[in-house]
Formats: structure tokens, sequence, C-alpha cells
């Protein structure tokens, strides 16, 4: 044998050995070499081909499971939410947290079944990072109730003996404020009311509250834990700070954070552009509702987790009037599809305080009147403590937003003529269920809404024998429409004890599983947007509603004029239609009966929603111009026609075109602004025209500010507001306003207003505008975002 060929193969194996792989390999199978060793050689070679090809693989596998799980991975999951992930420091962190982000989370993978020795959980977030404002354009920007559920049960971060129960806790990060109200309504949110004596305050009677506080603690297992024994916080001021294992995270602005881990950084900027809204996880349609006596819009069936369908609600029709059961998250949404303006809310009916049935409080302000609000005392108290401990702000407020109108349980209220009777629900925190009823010519007809309840089996392993025989018999009350929770497990209703119930129809709801056989023979499933109709009535309530618009906006006719312009033809359009676009003259004018129009602007992406009661073409018609705008339907519309030749007419013979044209053309620049445009009828509209005055300011003029509240809005120029040091904070332009703290603060001298050029602008010294919700909702949010940004700087 030829020695060389030797040293060649050992030399080949000892690099292998070493995890080298070089050309020799392949020479190996390809030089000649001695012919007692060339099969030798080429056995070896081919060997080592596999093996090199087989570590190829390996590696390529290990960088794509690296890649997968990329230290500071950064992905937007919807409007103004990131996540950012870290895995090599165990950190997986959820950047804003409005409501049911969960289902979007979900529906992106983030969080999604696996499992953890024999035990199936959850994956998912196990920090949440905060917006540093609460409220975005009318939305709650921080619920953290539900995501921190999901971690502590979903994924077993707090469930004793489970494999993802390492002892460290979940996260909340942002700022002092946020994360302070974040953990004091989380704990309002898990108990509700806290003692025997606040359940007492409400009016119950000390035997039935001591009844009550006993049946909370055995939901609670014994002991309210405090929010600091179930999550820990940091707060982000204004160094870095560590989060965890060499993660940082650092403020670089307002809502805008940098993390930092091994020299590498990310950014994420929870801020939302002026346009935007946060998204909804589900697409409902559009369903065009006809209003009814008293009927029943089926508008959830899910829970809190369900990512195709809204969490379990309900609206109620009476006498065409529309009374919500719930706020579930997105109602606005909700509504919109079905073609109903918030601006039609009559009332609320409230059941409880969890966020799968309060996240949507705030839309509900969103409106020129102050939205009724039904409850007994004992769970309006409940949801009054963690909305203010949510806002941060006193208690006394709630009644600011909301006219509040307190029931009694087990007596039939009178609600606007509908009668309503609440029951206890043993439940986690306060909640009441409710009959509605309305009597026609054969009797009454009755609606049951039974969320959230009991299993009755469970019910009997923690309640008293007199409380669990009322408390069974309620729920088997005989109705003709019954919706009840099916969610099972510890805190909800079971299908099966309504098996004897002798309702007329079962609505089975609260679930995101598929119903099983049982399940369906003791009730019914029921869709989005379907309508169960239990009293009827000839009249048209569209033009109840026609005449009601044009009463409250021409206030010196008489009836028989009204009565002509409610006479006028009515016309339906499609989601997605045109009714006038910008560049037309328009030949008809169009009140706005039902459903949603919006209007596109001139310069800009600015888009804004009217509200029912709202002309469209006015403007084009008084100036005998064309259309400035772009008005086109979000969702079915209903209105009344009417030909400009007609309108004018009308106007002329009353004398009061001139006085029509000025009114118009105020309210046109109010629509044109953010503050007064959306969700404000003509009639607020014109009360705020009524009492603005103008005036002019030169260039670079800082402008003085009275000891009285006073807004001012924009009509022509721009201001840049700046602080003490005069670091500009925020620049204005048309439309924008300025002044809201002087609502809210006795301190005039936090901000400094300067003209950047001649400027126009409106003054408003009124306070009845804090009587306005949408507006006084409006200036709050806007006022916390400068103060916020104020605080950046300084």
């Amino acid at each position: 044998m030829t020695n060389e060929p030797i040293k060649r193969l050992i030399k080949v194996a000892k690099d292998v050995a070493q995890g080298i792989y070089s050309e020799d390999i392949f020479e190996l199978t390809t030089d000649p070499y001695p012919p007692d060793i060339q099969e030798l050689a080429e056995a070896f070679g081919m060997m080592m081909i596999k093996v090199e090809a087989r570590e190829m693989t390996l590696e390529a596998s290990k960088i794509e499971l690296e890649n997968a799980i990329e230290n500071l991975k950064t992905t937007k999951i919807t409007t103004g939410v990131f996540w950012v992930q870290v895995p090599e420091a165990g950190l997986f962190i959820l950047c804003g947290c409005p409501a049911e982000i969960v289902k979007h989370l979900m529906i992106k993978g983030y969080i999604s079944s696996e499992k953890k020795g024999n035990v199936f959980c959850e994956t998912g977030p196990n920090a949440i990072l905060l917006s540093d404002v609460l409220i975005q354009n009318g939305g709650f920007s921080n619920l953290a109730e539900f995501p921190v559920l999901q971690m502590l049960y979903r994924q077993g971060l707090i469930l004793p003996n489970h494999p993802n129960n390492t002892g460290k806790k979940p996260l909340l990060i942002g700022s002092r404020e946020q994360v302070k109200a974040q953990m004091n309504y989380i704990y309002r949110g898990n108990y509700g009311l806290i003692s025997r004596q606040e359940i007492m305050d409400t009016g119950i009677q000390e035997e039935l509250a001591d009844e009550m506080m006993r049946i909370k603690m055995k939901f609670a297992f014994g002991k309210m834990l405090t929010t600091e024994e179930l999550l820990d916080s940091i707060v982000v001021e204004n160094e870095p700070v560590e989060i965890r294992k060499g993660v940082f995270i650092k403020r670089t602005g307002f809502n805008k954070y940098e993390f930092i881990y091994k020299g590498k950084t990310t950014r994420v900027d929870l801020n939302l552009a002026p346009e935007q809204t946060y998204e909804s996880p589900y697409s409902l349609g559009f369903h065009n509702i006809k209003r009814e006596y008293f009927a029943v819009i089926h508008s959830g069936e899910g829970d809190g987790w369900d990512t195709k369908r809204p969490s379990m609600g309900s609206i109620l029709m009476y006498q065409g009037n529309i009374y919500l059961i719930d706020a579930a998250p997105h109602i606005l949404h909700t509504l919109r599809s079905l073609g109903i303006d918030i601006s039609e809310v009559e009332g609320i009916f409230h059941t409880h305080t969890h966020d799968d049935h309060f996240a949507s409080l705030p839309t509900l302000i969103q409106s020129d009147h102050r939205i009724k609000y039904f409850a007994t005392p004992f769970v309006r108290e409940s949801v009054t403590k963690k909305f203010s401990a949510l806002m941060s702000m006193d208690e006394s407020l709630f009644a600011t937003f909301f006219d509040i109108r307190d029931l009694e349980f087990d007596k039939w209220n009178d609600c606007d003529g509908l009668e309503v009777k609440p029951l206890y629900s043993p439940h986690p925190v306060e909640t009441n269920i409710f009959l509605f009823r309305a009597i026609c010519e054969g009797g009454y007809k009755t609606y049951a809404h039974f969320a959230d309840i009991i299993s009755l089996n469970l019910l009997k392993k923690m309640a008293l024998d007199d409380t669990y025989n009322l408390v069974k018999n309620n729920y088997l009350i005989p109705v003709d429409l019954k919706k009840i929770d099916i969610g099972a497990g510890m805190i909800h209703g079971e299908a099966k004890d309504f098996k004897e119930d002798n309702s007329d129809k079962i609505v089975l709801a609260h679930t995101s599983l598929q119903l099983t056989n049982d399940q369906k023979e003791i009730g019914s499933e029921s869709s989005f947007g379907t309508t169960d109709v239990l009293i009827s009535h000839p009249q048209d309530y569209s033009r109840v509603l026609a005449y009601n618009y044009l009463s409250s906006f021409f206030l010196t006719l008489p009836i028989a004029s009204l009565k002509i312009l409610t006479n006028a033809s009515k016309v339906s359009f499609n989601p997605g239609t045109i009714i006038l676009k910008k560049g037309d003259m328009p030949k008809d004018l169009y009140l706005i009966l039902t459903g949603s129009v919006e209007y596109i602007g001139l310069e800009s992406e600015f888009r804004c929603n009217l509200s029912n009661g709202c002309f469209i073409g006015e403007y084009s018609f008084f100036g005998n111009i064309e259309s400035q705008v772009t008005y086109r339907t979000v969702s079915h519309v209903t209105s009344l026609r009417f030909s400009t030749s007609f309108f004018k007419s009308f106007l002329e013979k009353n004398n009061i075109y001139e006085t029509t044209k000025k009114i118009f053309e105020n309210i046109r620049f109010l629509q044109t602004t953010w503050l007064f445009g959306e969700g404000n009828s003509y009639s607020v509209q014109n009360k705020i025209a009524q009492v603005m005055s103008s005036e002019s300011f030169d260039g670079d003029i800082n402008i003085y500010e009275s000891g009285s509240p006073t807004l001012f809005l924009i009509k022509e120029g721009e201001i840049k507001i700046t602080n003490s040091k005069n670091e500009t904070i925020e620049k204005l332009k048309n439309g924008d306003f300025f002044g809201e703290h002087t609502f809210f603060s006795e301190d005039f001298n936090e901000f400094k207003f300067v003209t950047i050029k001649p400027s126009i602008l409106y003054l408003i010294s009124d306070p009845f505008l804090l009587d306005i919700p949408i507006v006084h909702w409006k200036l709050l949010e806007i006022y916390s975002k400068r103060i916020k940004q104020l605080e950046t700087l300084t």
C-alpha cells in the first residue's frame, strides 16, 4: 500500500471529527487510488458527503428556528398594537392592549394551543406595554383584563402544578399613571365590590349581603388577591429600565418606546393617526334592520374568546327606540353593521362589569345626549368603581356621562313604558339578569336575557338552600323568548339546566364552542343581525324620527308646516353607495333618518360620520356651488329626499331662508372639525353655533386667555403649543382646537399658544360644552394627551 492515500483518508476523517468539511471529501470519490484502497476511499467519501448533507440540513433547520424565534422580532398585530419578542430572555411582549386584542392574537397565531407535558394550554404574551394615554380616538387603548386572564389561566402562569407556572408573574409596563390605573381596574374587574359594607351601601339588606359576600368568596377561592400578588409591574419614565435578563426599555417620545437587547434595538409607536380607530377582529357584514314596536336584535352570541362573533349581547327595540343590553367590545362596529347610529341609542341595560360586557362604555359617550343607564345600584356601583379606576377619575363623573336610572331587584320597573325586572345572578362580580315585557292586545310578551349565570350544580355547592331555590326558579321562568349563557366552567351556565324550561324559544349564547347534539335539543342558535319580533305594529317609525329631527331644527315652524316636510319621499341606500359626489351640483337634499354616512374632505384624509338628523347637500344648495365633499354610506341608510326647488320654496314661504342659510354655514364649519363633527346632531351644532364669536390674530402673537374656561377653534391659520421653555409640543391647523385644559384645570399657565401666521379663531366660553358627552369626552382625551406630552418634555 502507498502511504499518501492512507494519510489523506486519515486527515479527512480527523477534519470531519472536528466539524470541518473540505473539498477533500469529494476528491475521495474522484481521484485515482491504488486498486487495493479505491473501493474503501469511494465508500468513505460517499459517507462523508451524506454526513455533510445531513449537517447542512440540520444547520438550515437551526437557522430557520432561530429566525422563527428571532430576538427583538417586531410584528404589527393590528392598528396601534405590536408584538415584540426576546425568546432568549423568555419575553413575549404585547405592546398596546385595546378591546379584544386577545382575539387578534389568536387569529394571527400568537396565541395557540400547545401541549406541555400532559397538559394542554395556550401560548401568548407574558408582558404588556401599556399606551401612555388611556383613550385614543374614542376607544380605550388599555384594557388588560382579558390578556391578563389569558396569561394567568389559559397559559397557566398561576395554576398550581402547571408546567408554565415557574413563579414568574405577568408584567405590566408603562407610565406610572397607566400602570396604577390598570392595576386598580383589574382588581375591580376581578372582584367588583370588595366588602360586605360596599354591598350594603347599594341598598342590599344585611342578611342577603352576607350571602352574596359568602358566594363571592367562594368564587375567589376564599381570598381576594391584590393585583400585586398576581402581576409584576415596571414603570418607565425618562431613563432606560431593565425588564428581564438584559432586555431594556426606553421611552423615546410620547407613546413611543425602544427595546434594547445585546446591542440591538427595535422601536414601537403606539399612537393612532387622527383617522384611525382600533379594529374589530371580525367582519359582520351589513344588515337592514326595520324598526319595530317590541323586538330583539341578536347582536352577539359569542364570548370573550370567540374570534368569529361578538360577545353576548342584544339590542332591544321598543316603540321604535333603541336600547342596548350590555356594552360588548366594538359596539360601534356592531351598530354600524346593523344600520344604527349611536345617536339613536336611547339607553343601555347593564348586566355586569366584565370587559366582554363593559368595554364599549366609552363608545356610548360618543353621542350628543346622555344615554340612559339602567341597572340596579348593586351593579351600577360595581361598574362605576371599575370605570373610575380605569379612568383615574372621581366616581361622581360617571353620572356626568350617563343619565342614571336605578332599578329595583325583583320588581317590574317602568323604563319609558317598557317594563323591566332585574334578578340577582351569582357571579364573581355583581350581576343582574333581566326580564323585559310589553303589553299588547293578547297580553304581555316577555324577553329574558340571562348573562352571566352559573350552573345549578355548582350553585348547589356554593349557596344556601333558599338562595339556590330562588335562583333556580328565576332561571326557569317561562317566557316568550329567552337568551341564556351556556359558557359552563366555574362561572358560567349550562344548557342542561334549561332542559325542562317551558319558554317558547331559548337561544344559546356566551360560548366559543360548537353546540353539541344535547345542547341543540334544548335551544336554538341565532346568527348576527337576526330579529325576533315579539310585538309588531304597522307604524312607520322612520317617519316619527323625521318629525323629531325636523322639529328640533326648525324650532319656530308650526306642526302643519313640519308635516309637509315629513311627507317627502323616503329613499334607501345600500352600504358603500355615493349619495353626492364631490364636484356635482345637488338636485336633491337628503335628511338622514337611519344608518351612517361619511363625508370625505377636500385637502386631507379627514373623514367624518354624519349623525342621524343631518342634511346632505345643503352647503352646495345655499352657496349655489358644486359639492366640496363626497358623501358615502357606511351602512344601510334611510333618508327623506327633498328636491332643491321644493326646499327653497318651502323656506321662502315660511320666511326662514336667510336664517336657515346662516345656521347651515355655521354648522358646516363645525362639521369639518373632529371635535364637533361626528356624533353631534344638527340641534346641538346649532346651539354651539349660536354662542361662537370670531377674533383675528396677527402672526407671532401669544394668545391671551381670560380667567374663564374658553375653547378656541381654528377657522384659518396655524398655532403652535409650547411649554414654559418655549419648546413646541404640537402644531395646530384649520379645524383643530386648544384651550380645553381651562375646563379641567385652574392653572392656565401650563401651556402657551402662539400664532405661526395670521389666524382667525372662534371662541366658545359657554361651559355647556361639558354637558355634551362626546364633546366632554374628546376634550378630556386631548387634555390628557397634551398633559402627557408636556410631562415628556419636562
